[in-house]
């Protein structure tokens, strides 16, 4: 394995570094997320654009990635895959990436913040089925129990009626939103899953600079994709005039798009490090988390409504993220004793 600097951590250290990826997942999403609603509030209307900067500050990851480069060590010593291999599943899973957005975008257009979070935050139940299907994690009960508490969760804001959003949208509207919101989270599950069976499959290690490696790579494909899209559908000709009659001026215009891409990558960072310190489930986990904790935000931000059915669906989010994390403590747990058993049975052969 490459020689991580994480590795030799004391305790404190490894804690100290988990919270602070916690909280650029939970600070950079829900930042990002009210950016993405008030981009649209303020006469924003480019799903491209606002497609566009969820990846476009990929670079931001190349500052990382040089200041905690790994030995190379392994490298020689491994066999690792062609570059067409690694092109091939980089720009699909960049497009992949692509169409998720768009669908966020789409959703976050015809929802408010607080309605929009709580769809989200079903990625954690698709996560558990295309996890069990494509990466044979097992399906237990409290698993089972997190996807059905969650699905509930999402079918009451379905029913909701959410006219009392930023900008009174048709109920057809609304339902487009709500089905391209569900389908992104399936996506982005989806995603989660493809790439760590990449990791298992072709790049077959997930060291902190492979997962950085492939962050960075796929989104620059996204941000490549969603310049053409840009481009082929014509937005780019409006988007002077949308500057222009930008409710809070052309400053603030800019400074939006910049802010909400920089947002995205402090997520990003927090999700990368997170995968390497503990467990790409756990910070998916963590995610989940934060979509739960932004309709607060939006309900102080935006003065969005909370209604006693999106009360219900965010403590029914909560209800089934709590069942998830605890069915991941017990397999960390299982984990460790075994690890342990091991050990002490190979002292006792060693004597």
């Amino acid at each position: 394995m490459d020689q991580s600097p994480f590795l030799k951590l004391k305790r404190w250290q490894w804690w100290l570094l988990v919270a602070i990826n916690i909280f650029f997942i939970i600070a950079g999403q829900a930042a990002a997320v009210l950016l993405g609603r008030f981009y649209y509030d303020q006469g924003g209307k480019s799903k491209w654009m606002a497609t566009l900067v969820q990846t476009a500050g990929f670079p931001i990851l190349c500052i990382p990635l040089f200041l905690l480069q790994p030995s190379r060590e392994a490298s020689t010593s491994s066999t690792l895959p062609s570059i067409k291999t690694l092109a091939l599943v980089y720009f699909v899973l960049g497009v992949v990436v692509a169409g998720d957005n768009m669908l966020y975008s789409v959703g976050l257009l015809y929802l408010s913040a607080s309605t929009y979070s709580l769809i989200c935050a079903t990625q954690l139940a698709f996560n558990a089925v295309f996890s069990y299907f494509l990466n044979s994690q097992k399906f237990t009960a409290l698993i089972l129990n997190s996807v059905v508490i969650l699905s509930l969760s999402a079918a009451l804001i379905a029913v909701n009626d959410d006219s009392e959003g930023p900008s009174v949208v048709s109920k057809g509207k609304f339902l487009l939103g709500f089905l391209c919101t569900l389908g992104a989270s399936a996506l982005y599950s989806l995603l989660l899953s493809l790439m760590q069976l990449s990791f298992q499959k072709v790049l077959k290690k997930e060291t902190f600079s492979v997962v950085l490696e492939m962050q960075i790579y796929t989104s620059f494909v996204a941000s490549c994709v969603s310049t053409v899209g840009l481009f082929a559908s014509g937005e780019w000709k409006s988007l002077h005039h949308e500057m222009e009659g930008f409710n809070s001026g052309r400053a603030s215009y800019v400074l939006t798009l910049v802010w909400t891409a920089i947002t995205w990558q402090v997520c990003a960072v927090g999700v990368v490090g997170l995968i390497f310190l503990v467990s790409s489930l756990f910070s998916n986990v963590i995610s989940t988390l934060s979509l739960a904790i932004t309709p607060l935000a939006a309900l102080v931000v935006f003065h969005d409504k909370m209604n006693g059915v999106k009360v219900i669906a965010m403590l029914l989010a909560l209800c089934g993220f709590a069942s998830y994390i605890y069915q991941n403590y017990l397999d960390d747990r299982t984990a460790s004793r075994s690890q342990t058993d091991v050990q002490e049975s190979h002292d006792k052969s060693s004597c």
